[in-house]
């Protein structure tokens, strides 16, 4: 048997258990197919998500069933204005010993641990939201000058409230730059929100059970990175991150005066794995340019910003966004 038939069946049985892990999760995440899917493709490509939603939308009910649907060991951090950073990452207390020398002992914060979820993030000082720069970024973190490295595999995914909302400290760009997706939880229809009443106000809420484990989840991330991508998807996504960087030869003719600034190349490559893994995920063995469209917003709403002159017009980043995908798929059609 060739490389590539064993590449398929390994892409075959990681979508049926993606598709295992897809159910076990919306039943008791109901009716929110999109952030499920957009919240999948983070995890299998190795990164952080931002979720960003009204209170009382399930977003932490979502982490929590992540975590047991992955298999992943995890921790929670309220974040609060007076949250400090060694309550995230640890600190070193004096022991004295039983021969009366003193030593310091380090207690591990909840940042050691495989799946992190930071709770309102935006309710916490700038100092405290940049002490996960190191740990997302490098899977380590540095304290007192010893490498401490985190768990195998490391996910962070925050909850963030609206910025409009009392109490809140807008995240800055270098620490949204570390979030693969910025994935919005809307408020759900009318027919969604129904079997929300149905299905959480019963005696029994529906069972979840783990589809993954980490060993299980390193192997699929791992397997995401081989699968091919096509020359016309890895165009596509070099030119739709492109064209949104003001001062660019490629940037579209309107971007000059709507962004202050675009995406980075890690855009681009937050692009091209999370297209791989929505594939695998909707059961195809390499992905498409519908993939690149439907990925789009998530990865670059949150690395792009507006200028005064787009917002005193009422424009927003996903209607530019939207705006650009239509007119580059107006033109292939047209072509």
């Amino acid at each position: 048997m060739g490389s590539d038939d064993i590449l398929v069946q390994e892409v075959q049985e990681l979508a049926r258990r993606l598709g295992d892990a897809r159910l076990s999760i919306e039943r008791r995440f109901v009716g929110q197919h999109a952030v499920v899917e957009q919240v999948l493709a983070a995890i299998l490509s190795g990164g952080h998500a931002l979720l960003v939603g009204q209170p009382g939308l399930g977003k932490t009910l979502l982490v929590e069933v992540l975590a047991t649907v992955m298999g992943l060991g995890s921790q929670r951090i309220q974040f609060t204005p007076d949250l400090m950073p060694a309550d995230i990452l640890g600190s070193e207390v004096l022991d004295v010993l039983p021969d009366g020398t003193r030593a310091f002992r380090f207690i591990e914060g909840p940042v050691f641990t495989q799946l992190l979820m930071a709770d309102e993030i935006n309710r916490a000082s700038p100092r405290t939201q940049s002490a996960l720069l190191q740990a997302m970024q490098e899977r380590e973190v540095t304290i007192s000058g010893k490498h401490r490295p985190l768990g195998r595999p490391f996910h962070v995914l925050a909850t963030q409230n609206p910025i409009e909302q009392e109490g809140t400290y807008p995240l800055p760009e270098a620490q949204l730059d570390r979030f693969l997706l910025q994935i919005d939880v809307g408020y759900p229809d009318r027919d969604t929100e129904r079997d929300i009443l149905l299905a959480t106000t019963g005696i029994e809420e529906g069972a979840v059970h783990a589809a993954f484990d980490p060993q299980r989840l390193i192997a699929a991330q791992r397997l995401i990175r081989q699968m091919p991508v096509g020359e016309r998807v890895v165009e596509e996504i070099l030119d739709l991150v492109r064209a949104f960087r003001p001062g660019a030869d490629e940037a579209a003719g309107f971007v000059a005066d709507t962004l202050v600034w675009g995406p980075g190349p890690r855009a681009a490559q937050a692009l091209m794995l999370v297209t791989r893994a929505r594939a695998v995920l909707n059961g195809r063995f390499a992905p498409t340019l519908e993939d690149v469209e439907a990925m789009a917003a998530p990865v670059l709403r949150h690395r792009m910003a507006l200028s005064f002159a787009a917002r005193a017009r009422g424009e927003t980043v996903d209607g530019v966004i939207d705006r650009l995908v239509a007119d580059r798929l107006d033109g292939r059609q047209a072509a």
